[in-house]
């Protein structure tokens, strides 16, 4: 990014390295404050809002030279006070005599910056004016609490007094990033990536809370049989790299900035790679999430790139894939169908190790598709924590993979380091607990979610051996004569519950009612079915023969009325499964 400033799709890019305001007279003379001062008064006067109304008739102007009036009366009231204003010249004396009216418009232009998402940049190679000498989190710091004496001052100075109530808002950046240049050896093809710049750090103000246009994702992943990117058109001024550590894979994620919100939400969900581990190297995975095409329809594609030894993604730009999961479920795709073609099996699902307080201890694996009470199980199991277990450490929350060694015996491995959880189905409060380290998505609608760090790097790459391997029955009530868990006596048995996949949608996708998915596992094995079977068939006959016990849990989650009680009721079960472990 070039420019001192950028405002597109309600999203607002300040460049610090290119421009840092550290005084009032910078930042109203700026390119950032005229752009947003502009942006405001279009969307009132498409309104025809009252404050369009007042602004009007006290310029007796519809003229957008109103802007730089506004802007010259916000420097004198930074130094003098309305009255003084209105004595200096007649221009400003209509717009003032109103003082109520002033502060609404006032509180009305700064509501619509603080609406707006806000996002900070700084190049780690040339930092110039006022940052030499300036840490990047003190640079953001500085810069929210400028803007907000500025807004303070300027009300004051029209009030003739100080207010009661001070709210230390954040006003400066939601979020911001350091960037570098990562010149890695771009093969034949991928070209279009060049000069893209890498995300070394970033810094979160929290709550950080977006409005993705999107709250479910549709349909799978299909394979494309040349790289995509030869049809696409990417501006490299609009893009950013985030370099993710996805298990064992390194992945280059490519996103468009009018999908920052979910390009930063990675830091909370995958390991960011340290620039000594990613300078000049080839990736495992490259994806582009937001590359304009001359396709009519949205493109969710993957491309095999054997040549190149890299496993390639492309989602193209359009408002139906502004949601996280497109992101998320793309990376782990790619990451799945590498894991697949190394003869290892991906597992949608969670598994945890937990160690209870008699000195038990088991490492459980629970599969499903979305939906299914996979996280939800997993907040039960910490909900109870207290009463049951000593310790308990998250391997995968969404996506694994497990491996046999060479005595054929089954370890698991995660993926990411965070959780992509649904808030409709949490305790009431624990987005509350949450805040201060989660990234909120749309907590108003159906599917809210928040995205939070859950486990370590170290821990989810370290290998923990199975011990119970479960599916998640979302669908079926628990009733007389029936158990929350219940095993499978023989492969051929499990293997076909497995592989049916079958839950009850929760309106995490655009499904509706009792679905299936194959392996429940979209991600990968679907797109690659047959290689898939031989791998079930394999590691399940190795289950059974390794004695890790393989059945079904009943979390209850589709059931109406259930969804807290069962994964609760399911948790208990399991709890007292693992006190009588030998």
């Amino acid at each position: 990014m070039k420019k001192e400033f950028s405002l597109s799709n309600e999203k607002v890019m300040i460049n610090f390295t290119a421009k840092y305001c550290d005084t009032n007279e910078k930042l109203l003379d700026s390119d950032g404050f005229k752009r947003i001062l502009s942006a405001y008064y279009d969307r009132i006067k498409a309104r025809n809002t009252n404050v369009y109304k007042y602004l009007v008739e006290s310029f007796h102007s519809e003229s957008k030279l109103i802007v730089e009036d506004i802007t010259n009366l916000f420097k004198l009231l930074t130094v003098v006070n309305a009255e003084e204003v209105s004595k200096i010249g007649t221009k400003y004396e209509n717009l003032l005599s109103n003082k109520d009216y002033f502060i609404n418009f006032i509180e009305d232009l700064y509501s619509f910056w603080r609406k707006l998402e806000r996002y900070s940049i700084v190049h780690s190679t040339r930092m110039n004016e006022g940052l030499e000498s300036t840490s990047f989190l003190d640079a953001n710091n500085q810069f929210s609490m400028l803007i907000l004496s500025l807004y303070r001052k300027i009300e004051e100075n029209v009030l003739g007094y100080k207010p009661s109530v001070y709210r230390q808002l954040p006003a400066g950046g939601n979020a911001g990033i350091i960037v570098n240049d990562n010149r890695w050896r771009l093969p034949n093809g991928y070209e279009s990536l060049k000069d893209i710049p890498f995300i070394g750090s970033i810094m979160i103000d929290p709550p950080f809370i977006s409005y993705p246009k999107k709250n479910t994702r549709a349909g799978v992943f299909n394979e494309c049989y040349e790289n995509p990117l030869k049809d696409c058109t990417i501006n490299k001024d609009h893009f950013f790299c985030y370099p993710a550590k996805v298990g064992s894979l390194l992945a280059y994620i490519y996103f468009h900035r009018d999908f920052m919100a979910h390009g930063v939400t990675l830091c909370n969900l995958f390991e960011m790679a340290r620039v000594e581990e990613y300078k000049g190297t080839k990736p495992d995975i490259v994806f582009v999430f937001g590359a304009r095409d001359n396709n009519t329809d949205i493109r969710t594609v993957f491309y095999d790139d054997t040549l190149n030894d890299i496993m390639m993604g492309l989602v193209s730009y359009g408002d139906a894939i502004d949601y996280f999961g497109y992101m998320k479920k793309m990376t782990l795709t790619l990451h799945n169908l590498i894991m697949i073609k190394r003869g290892y099996l991906p597992i949608h699902g969670a598994m945890v190790n937990i160690v209870m307080k008699n000195g038990k201890s088991a490492n459980v694996i629970i599969m499903g598709d979305s939906g299914a009470g996979k996280s939800e199980s997993l907040e039960a199991f910490r909900g109870l924590s207290e009463d049951y277990i000593s310790d308990m450490t998250i391997v995968f929350d969404d996506m694994g993979v497990v491996k046999l060694d060479e005595n054929s015996k089954l370890f698991g491995y995660g993926t990411e380091i965070g959780a992509f959880v649904r808030l409709d189905d949490l305790d009431q409060g624990y987005a509350f607990k949450e805040i201060d380290r989660s990234i909120f998505m749309n907590p108003d609608k159906t599917n809210a979610r928040l995205v939070m760090p859950v486990a370590t790097y170290k821990e989810i790459i370290k290998g923990y051996p199975v011990d119970l391997f479960l599916y998640a029955n979302n669908y079926e009530e628990v009733t007389d004569g029936m158990e929350e868990i219940e095993y499978f006596n023989n492969p051929e048995a499990a293997i076909e519950v497995f592989k049916d996949g079958a839950r009850m949608a929760k309106g995490t996708t655009s499904e509706k009612g009792l679905v299936k998915s194959y392996f429940a596992n979209p991600f990968g094995p679907v797109q690659k079915i047959k290689e898939t079977d031989i791998l079930i068939e394999n590691y399940f006959k190795a289950m059974f023969d390794t004695g890790v016990k393989v059945g079904q849990i009943r979390t209850c989650l589709g059931i109406e009325g259930k969804e807290k009680e069962g994964p609760k009721n399911a948790a208990i079960k399991l709890f007292n499964i693992i006190k009588n472990f030998k």
